[in-house]
């Protein structure tokens, strides 16, 4: 059982959650995270251009995969580089500096390769955080495993998150997202609590807590999610299309945490198309239910045998087999078979699963072009 109360700001939230490993006794751990406020809304050093990457405005799905598809709209265009030739040296600088109301896809920010944990030469903290609290902002990285956000805190501090999406019409490609706390605590890499947010390439790499799927419609497209405990969790709606997803837990490791709540709640976790490994046998479940009324999906995946047996997990709290969803849809491998599974999940037929596993599912074809 979990409780969630929101601040009055949308830059904070605060919740109560339970996080016992799979067979272990309960323990509850209060969290808290604030985001940036106040950001600057000028911008200076920047060229104004009629090609872009636009969420609302832009070319098929591969071209948005490689990042290089062309617009209608004429952009705010901002470089980030470690070097000093570029617009801003900071990721955050060149967030900051963009406008405070954007059209979709009319701010992109290239970041060029490098590991963003410097915050400055006479600062002790050596890693960089972002907050994204302006809309429609597209961070553009040049590969996935060149271009590095890192970060190094746990929910003990106020502010865990590497990044966080904290405004809409986010896009973020070939960028990895990462928190380097460790195995001892829960660490996100990535928050992500506004509607209409899109990844494509990115990794996102922690341990415990890694993914952050907190509120809205979002779309992750050939991205790499790695971590051992709920690395995947929130209350968003979200379409995870063809992704990695690694457990490095060796023992009770969990894939997904999903917190619906109400069965009015029209969220849920769909993975279509998706790889699941691991670095053991039988250490890893699909999920378990942070919310009563957990939903998540997978289809057409394939699972190694670090997936369980059993599949999925009530949370010591058998009342959540009645009314949490889970199903399995034509998916393949070892650990995809359906008849070691618990008696409340659920193997889904071609017309349960429609509904799932297409764009429709988050809205996208109203905001994904």
């Amino acid at each position: 059982m979990a409780t969630c109360c929101r601040a009055t700001t949308p830059h904070a939230f605060s919740w109560n959650r339970r996080r016992p490993g799979l067979g272990s006794g309960h323990a509850v751990k209060s969290r808290r995270l604030a985001g940036r406020q106040g950001r600057g809304n000028n911008s200076s050093a920047a060229a104004l251009v009629v090609r872009g990457f636009c969420a609302a405005n832009s070319g098929s799905e591969d071209d948005a995969a490689a990042g290089d598809m062309p617009g209608t709209r004429r952009q705010l265009v901002l470089t980030v580089d470690q070097s000093g030739r570029g617009d801003h040296r900071r990721i955050q600088d060149a967030v900051d500096a963009a406008p405070a109301n954007s059209s979709p896809g009319s701010v992109v920010i290239r970041i060029k390769p490098g590991v963003y944990r410097q915050l400055a030469p006479h600062v002790h903290l050596s890693r960089e955080k972002v907050t994204v609290d302006k809309p429609c902002v597209t961070l553009v990285g040049t590969s996935a495993s060149s271009t590095v956000i890192t970060w190094n805190e746990s929910w003990v501090a106020a502010e865990s998150p590497t990044v966080s999406v904290l405004a809409p019409d986010f896009i973020a490609k070939r960028l990895t997202f990462q928190n380097t706390f460790g195995t001892s605590g829960p660490a996100v890499a990535m928050r992500v609590a506004r509607d209409r947010a899109a990844f494509y390439g990115c990794r996102f790499v922690s341990f415990q807590d890694t993914l952050l799927d907190d509120t809205g419609r979002h779309y992750y497209r050939g991205c790499y999610i790695e971590g051992g405990t709920d690395f995947i969790f929130g209350n968003s709606k979200a379409l995870f299309d063809k992704c990695h997803l690694h457990s490095t837990s060796l023992v009770g490791g969990a894939f997904t945490a999903h917190k619906r709540s109400a069965e009015s709640e029209d969220t849920g976790f769909s993975f279509v198309g998706c790889k699941l490994t691991g670095v053991g046998k039988g250490t890893s479940i699909l999920g378990r239910p942070w919310g009563p009324y957990s939903r998540v999906v997978f289809a057409l995946s394939y699972m190694s045998s670090t997936v369980r047996p059993e599949g999925w997990d009530d949370w010591s709290d058998p009342t959540k087999q009645r009314t949490a969803f889970y199903g399995q849809y034509q998916c393949y491998g070892e650990g995809s078979k359906t008849d070691g599974r618990v008696a409340w999940s659920r193997d889904l037929s071609q017309a349960e699963a429609a509904r799932f596993i297409t764009k429709v599912w988050v809205g996208g074809q109203e905001w994904l072009r």
